[in-house]
């Protein structure tokens, strides 16, 4: 027959929207036509194509070849369409037959000789075959990343003779197989750091509820070796999240996905990241740090050395948990539910007050200025991480409490959450937060009082409720007490420094 058509899929965000590449043959001059929105790279699979089909062994048609990739207002870009763009064109040229064509999607770049090589975004495109009732085929380097899928098989080949094999009946193709891994010891330990036994519980806490954790303090007071030791004490990924999380990684690597199978990301950009590497961009958007970092920890230090645009571009994902991109081209909604873990010195020197200090309080708080309130707000816990005490180095330093011991704390936490509304508490909702966190009416208007005297907003109310309901989880306490809202109202060091701020400005 002249005329054939291929199943495939598109890079659409986390999307994986259907392509058919449809090959028609006719009588005319030898030339191939491509149409339907390819990119540069996808109209170079010309050259590609006619090569890998020759290289292995078929006859690359002296006709008029005509490609369409549908639908046409889809964009197509990468290397991604030259394997179904061959077996098209074998399959309109009846040196394959079709019988078996329905039943697949192709995926993968070709190699000049005809060898299959991986491409990005293989894990969604897999996923979104499965759904279909179709099984994938893709190259045997996009096997560790795709063997994750558990339901349901997905092919791998090596080659385009080993595909066209299989579509003959010849042979069979290998099951891309997952192979769970156990993960390795946290190589940082929180046994490591020195003192410091506030910032210990306030890392629990964060843990434990899943919450926003500023620090503050000097330099090298600690706040990096805090914010690293978080991933050692936060709960493995369950195969969802960690689904979701190489679906999201695919985009931007095309392999050793599996190496990071059940582990929280751990992303920490510099601070003169633009803010589309934070939050993504593109003429079809990419993924930023905020969506590399779903499921796990956004680690973001020197915060007021960020430019502050890019950070209040952070104020909605971490309300909503996603990020809509749109683009004259495409518009593209990435998941970004992220822990946030902000490090600054609370001046431009590394001190406001003692010995050290050489900033005015005027420095200080223009220096502060540079992080918007509403972006504050954001944090339910924020710490000062102060200078270790004289002495503390050189006496004998007690064994303190490893990652491990702290996990199975969090992990107990976790579990009560769970069963209660079935998410951790960082996530409750306005109407969730009034029935799992009720309160005496002499401890909310004692927690009323507090707010007005630092001149906190709404949103800090609800945001100290979460962190006590997590405070009493990890006690194992069904009700919030009031030493659970002290202990809460303890962590907004930032707003104590405001108004000690202004106070000695009066």
């Amino acid at each position: 027959m002249s005329l054939s058509k291929v199943l495939t899929r598109a890079a659409l965000g986390v999307q994986a929207p259907l392509v058919t590449v449809e090959v028609h043959i006719s009588n005319g001059l030898p030339a191939l036509t491509l149409v339907g929105l390819p990119e540069t790279t996808v109209k170079e699979a010309r050259e590609r194509v006619r090569s890998a089909i020759i290289n292995s062994g078929f006859t690359f048609p002296a006709k008029r070849v005509t490609i369409n990739l549908a639908p046409a207002d889809l964009p197509k870009e990468g290397g991604r369409y030259d394997l179904p763009i061959a077996i098209a064109i074998l399959a309109a040229s009846e040196q394959l037959p079709d019988a078996k064509l329905g039943q697949y999607e192709f995926l993968g770049e070709l190699a000049l000789n005809g060898a299959l090589c991986g491409v990005q975004a293989a894990i969604p495109a897999a996923m979104a075959a499965l759904q279909a009732g179709r099984q994938m085929v893709l190259a045997e380097q996009n096997q560790q990343d795709v063997g994750l899928i558990q339901q349901g098989e997905t092919l791998v080949g090596k080659h385009l003779v080993e595909i066209c094999a299989f579509l003959h009946n010849k042979t069979t193709l290998t099951v891309a197989h997952y192979h769970p891994e156990t993960l390795e010891q946290e190589k940082q330990d929180l046994s490591d750091i020195i003192g410091q036994d506030q910032g210990r519980r306030a890392l629990e806490i964060t843990a434990a509820g899943g919450h926003n954790l500023l620090l503050i303090g000097p330099p090298g007071t600690g706040k990096t070796m805090l914010a690293t030791r978080l991933p050692g004490i936060m709960p493995p990924l369950d195969d969802q999240e960690a689904l979701e999380c190489a679906a999201i990684a695919s985009l931007v690597s095309s392999g050793n996905l599996h190496h990071q199978w059940r582990k929280r990301p751990f992303r920490a950009p510099h601070h003169s990241a633009s803010l589309y590497a934070l939050v993504g961009g593109g003429s079809l958007p990419r993924p930023g740090e905020i969506s590399l970092a779903h499921n796990g920890v956004l680690f973001l230090d020197e915060l007021p050395e960020f430019e502050r645009r890019t950070l209040d571009a952070l104020r909605e994902p971490i309300e909503s948990g996603e990020i809509a991109i749109s683009r004259t081209r495409a518009k593209v909604t990435y998941p970004a539910r992220f822990q946030l873990i902000g490090a600054m010195n609370p001046s431009p020197t590394g001190h406001y007050q003692g010995n050290h200090n050489r900033s005015s309080p005027q420095q200080v708080l223009r220096y502060l200025n540079r992080l918007s309130g509403p972006f504050l707000d954001r944090f339910d816990l924020s710490l000062e991480v102060p200078l270790l005490p004289s002495g503390s180095l050189s006496k004998k330093q007690q064994v303190s409490e490893s990652s491990a011991e702290v996990l199975t704390r969090v992990l107990a936490a976790r579990q009560i959450q769970t069963a209660r509304s079935g998410k951790v508490n960082a996530h409750l909702s306005n109407p969730e937060i009034l029935r799992w966190c009720p309160l005496k009416q002499q401890d909310a208007e004692w927690l009323e009082e507090v707010l007005n005297s630092l001149g906190l907003s709404v949103r800090a109310w609800q945001r100290i409720l979460k962190v006590a309901r997590t405070i009493a989880d990890l006690a194992g306490e069904e009700l919030i007490t009031r030493s659970h809202l002290q202990e809460a109202v303890g962590y907004r060091s930032i707003d104590r420094l405001m108004i000690y701020l202004h106070k000695t400005l009066e």
